[in-house]
This record gives C-alpha cells, sequence and structure tokens, in this order.
C-alpha cells in the first residue's frame, strides 16, 4: 500500500478522501501510477512559476533521488 490510512489524498482535486482511502485498502491504486500523477503535478506546477523544464526536473530529482533525469522527462511528457 503506497499510503497509509492517515496519509493525505494525493488525488483530492479527483475523489473524495473516503473514496480513496477505501480504493488504497482494497489495493486498488497503482503506486507507480500516483507517483508519476504527482511528478507530473509538480511539474506543471513549477512549470507556471517560470522554471525551465531542465531545471524542473532536476528540482524533482531532489524528491525522487531513485530516478535518472531520461526517466524523469519521460513521466513529465508522458512519454512510452
Amino acid at each position: 500500500m503506497l499510503y497509509d490510512q492517515e496519509s493525505s489524498n494525493p488525488l483530492a482535486e479527483l475523489i473524495s478522501d473516503e473514496t480513496f482511502r477505501l480504493l488504497n485498502s482494497k489495493g486498488l491504486l497503482n503506486e507507480k501510477s500516483l507517483r508519476d500523477y504527482q511528478i507530473r503535478k509538480k511539474f506543471k506546477s513549477l512549470r507556471s512559476n517560470n522554471i525551465n523544464a531542465s531545471d524542473a526536473i532536476d528540482l524533482l530529482r531532489k524528491d525522487y533521488p531513485y530516478l535518472q533525469f531520461d526517466t524523469m522527462r519521460k513521466i513529465v511528457y508522458h512519454i512510452k
């Protein structure tokens, strides 16, 4: 389980906390997809603050040091 019952809902703008907890408790949420969604959301926020793409990816990598720059780039641009 990616998030325990006390954690905040990373999908709050899409589903209620109750729904998130239920889906999470049933193992119906994909951890990698949730992580990628959060990365894309943070990237868009950084870019909206006039941070260039390369610097934004570098900042994100501080939160996710196990991801390579190219992997992060693929996540933020939805490249398969």
